[in-house]
């Protein structure tokens, strides 16, 4: 690799790491996201300015619904923590299931005081959503500015020297945005599609079935469905539990439903992600904890993304013959020597 190449991957871990540092995660995923639907928009109506104008009107609906939907979860939530999870407690002490606690009537007012304690502390998040919304604004603009003009050396073709280091550099620093901005599309593109199908399959179930609060449970569906692995387990408890003040044949019947409806999307799973993610389970998992504990859930969201960056870019990094690991025969266990 020559120097500019280095220096790039230098300053590019470098931007990440400060990112971190700054907290800066939700301007660069709505960075991502802005541009990926930038991107999306255009192959529909072939023109740049178009394809902002529909941005400016999709991102007015998207606020909509999100204001809409945040309303309907503020006034719903704190009732369905204070009726669920008695009801539950209740259920498994009343059929003879031991609890391991001794006083469960203790514990359900302790957990639902709790709980109501918590999220009536959500008015004092007001200024940090404030800070958010500004974020998500700025965002937005930066990705229609990068989706208009993608250049970042304007004085190029006027430097005495065309391979100069500053040029160079800037190219590859290029490259990198380029590299990760594919390997974001490649999993959010999969991730977004599979959240869309389970939302649908979970929306026809919730509906049919009359559960309280359908608005909240389908959004939760399709945010959670966002998140690979832990996003089902958080939106499938949370329907169970819905499920639950209906009646608890309704639980078991949610239960089973959302068991069947996640073993066949596995068959499409398989065929979304199969053949653009390839990572250990157990390496996702842990660069989700790792990506929460630094960015929270943006952290989640780009922990995937950067673990596919990685492989991609290394995998196409050369590596010298002096330096390569020679390659050994893998003798079974219980084979004599």
């Amino acid at each position: 690799m020559n120097r500019p190449v280095v220096l790039s991957y230098y300053l590019f871990a470098g931007l990440l790491v400060l990112m971190g540092f700054l907290h800066l995660a939700t301007p660069f995923l709505t960075i991502l996201f802005g541009y990926l639907v930038l991107e999306k928009l255009q192959v529909v109506t072939r023109n740049k300015w178009w394809a902002v104008v529909l941005m400016v009107l999709l991102m007015t609906l998207v606020s909509w619904g999100s204001i809409f939907f945040s309303r309907q979860m503020f006034t719903a939530m704190p009732e369905l923590l204070a009726k669920a999870i008695p009801a539950m407690i209740d259920y498994l002490d009343n059929h003879g299931v031991t609890l391991p606690f001794e006083d469960p009537q203790g514990l359900k007012t302790m957990i639902v005081e709790s709980f109501q304690h918590q999220w009536g502390n959500l008015g004092k998040l007001a200024g940090n959503l404030v800070h958010q919304v500004v974020f998500v604004i700025i965002g937005l603009v930066i990705a229609v500015g990068l989706f208009l003009n993608k250049e970042l050396d304007f004085e190029r073709h006027t430097h005495l020297t065309a391979n100069n280091y500053y040029s160079l550099t800037l190219s590859a620093i290029a490259q990198r945005f380029h590299s990760f901005y594919l390997s974001f599309e490649r999993v959010m593109g999969a991730q977004v599609t599979i959240s869309i199908l389970n939302t649908g399959f979970t929306s026809v179930f919730i509906t049919s079935s009359h559960l309280p609060y359908p608005v909240m449970l389908i959004g939760i569906t399709f945010l959670c469905g966002l998140f690979p692995i832990i996003g089902n387990l958080i939106s499938n408890t949370v329907i169970i539990g819905v499920a639950f003040l209906v009646s608890p044949k309704t639980a078991l019947a949610a239960l089973a439903f959302l068991v069947i409806i996640h073993k066949l999307e596995y068959f499409l799973n398989s065929k979304i992600i199969g053949d653009r993610i390839k990572n250990p389970v157990w390496l996702t998992l842990l660069g989700l904890l790792i990506g929460e504990r630094i960015l929270g859930i943006p952290g989640m969201i780009l922990a995937p993304v950067i673990l596919n960056f990685i492989k991609v870019e290394a995998s196409q990094l050369a590596v010298p013959v002096s330096e390569s690991i020679p390659t050994t025969k893998t003798v079974p266990l219980d084979s004599k020597a």
